[in-house]
């Protein structure tokens, strides 16, 4: 069976496309005597946790470790979700896993996240890594990466998404995120103001806790900036090459981590510069060379379009901004709108090819009903594909087009390409 087939096994086999809970991915790892032989750091949070595990990635590549990096969903192709020294994995590297998966099951049913979750993991725990990185898909406590205990912890951002799965306000997701903990080990928190919850769950395990602008102090100047904890300085930094404010506090948080893991990792801090100058993270605030000025960013809760505004207001003037949406249902679509309004005049809502998405029809209606600002327009498209193409050939060569709202609508835009400016994705 090719990659392709195995995917298509694992979306047939299990009724629910979301179950959380760990009794019976638990049953099938133990089975299959999965067991990682080096570090692991898991990643939870509501943004931030996928440049975070980027940025480790990277600092840990550049300081000569073999690195392995689990994330998810992926922009284009589904190799993206496991990395290798920083390559996706080749398809024909992954299939044996899913054989494995397979094999060790039996009747147990797993969901699509289930399954791909322990075939990479497989994969990664026999490729004779230094470091493993782990990115928690939805919540951390029921999460599938949960299985696999975490010589160090990190949580990014706690915010409000999935509610209906995760608790309707920051302390109930807060709580559900400080499940990834272990007792005594290292947890970073890059949250500058945390729920109470995640505190105090850390504080009843014992935890070795880094908290950002607690026990760990940065501060920057228009170049470079500098970063302090328990008696060591990184002075003289360059801002991590991934752009947005929100970024220097994910690399004050993996300062940290790089720190409380160094009698395993020991990493330089010329390793440090490198590999911040150096990470890559498609589709987060991405901008394209040339004109107009095209920005990619899966921002997909108000807190992710929040931080999406602040960051698109610090660009400096553009005539006009189009905007290409596509987002799921289930999300605070009113939420996607708010910080974004008085920045956009002209919008693209696009379908999206799963039947989770909201309608262009959809998105439009709940665009109306908040009262946009006199003479910003609107039109629908089938795709992100076709309304980001309408949006080029409107757009005058000083304006800026965003694409955000999901990562089908960036993977969708990632993987036709833009002429001359992008190429397409390819499968490794």
């Amino acid at each position: 069976m090719s990659l392709q087939d195995w995917l298509t096994h694992c979306e047939r086999l299990h009724p629910q496309t979301i179950e959380l809970g760990l009794e019976r991915v638990s049953q099938v790892a133990a089975r299959m005597n999965l067991r990682f032989d080096c570090p692991v750091i898991t990643v939870a949070g509501t943004n931030g946790k996928g440049s975070t595990c980027a940025m480790l990635e990277s600092v840990y590549r550049h300081a000569g470790f073999k690195t392995g990096l689990y994330t998810s969903p992926h922009l284009v192709y589904f190799q993206e979700r496991c990395r290798l020294n920083g390559r996706p994995a080749p398809a024909d590297t992954l299939t044996p896993h899913f054989e494995r998966v397979e094999a060790a099951r039996g009747d147990i049913s797993l969901s699509y996240f289930e399954f791909t979750s322990l075939a990479l993991f497989s994969c990664l725990s026999e490729a004779q890594l230094d470091v493993v990185i782990l990115e928690v898909g939805l919540g951390g406590r029921l999460d599938a990466v949960n299985i696999i205990d975490a010589g160090c912890a990190v949580i990014t951002s706690v915010d409000l998404d999935h509610t209906e799965l995760l608790g309707p306000d920051r302390e109930s997701i807060g709580r559900e995120k400080a499940g990834i903990m272990r007792p005594g080990i290292p947890l970073v928190i890059s949250d500058p103001a945390p729920p109470a919850s995640v505190l105090a769950h850390a504080q009843s395990l014992g935890a070795d806790v880094w908290q950002v602008t607690r026990d760990v102090q940065f501060a920057g100047d228009a170049q470079q900036w500098i970063w302090q904890a328990r008696g060591r300085t990184y002075s003289g930094l360059a801002y991590p090459a991934l752009r947005g404010a929100n970024q220097l506090l994910n690399a004050a948080g993996v300062l940290a981590v790089l720190e409380a893991l160094r009698q395993q990792l020991p990493v330089t801090a010329q390793a440090i510069r490198l590999g911040l100058s150096k990470v890559e993270w498609p589709g987060r605030f991405q901008i394209l060379p040339g004109q107009p000025a095209v920005v990619l960013d899966v921002a997909h809760n108000p807190h992710a379009t929040a931080a999406l505004a602040h960051n698109l207001d610090a660009m400096g003037l553009y005539p006009r901004t189009h905007a290409v949406l596509g987002a799921m249902a289930d999300k605070d679509l009113p939420g996607l709108f708010k910080k974004l309004l008085p920045l956009v005049e002209c919008w693209y809502f696009c379908d999206l090819p799963t039947p989770r998405a909201a309608g262009a029809k959809t998105l439009q209606q709940v665009w109306q009903l908040l009262s946009p600002p006199a003479g910003t327009t609107s039109a629908l498209f089938d795709g992100p594909v076709q309304a980001l193409a309408q949006a080029v050939s409107l757009a005058d060569p000083t304006d800026r087009i965003l694409v955000f709202g999901s990562f089908f609508t960036v993977g969708a835009v990632l993987a036709h390409g833009i002429d001359g400016r992008l190429p397409a994705y390819l499968p490794t």
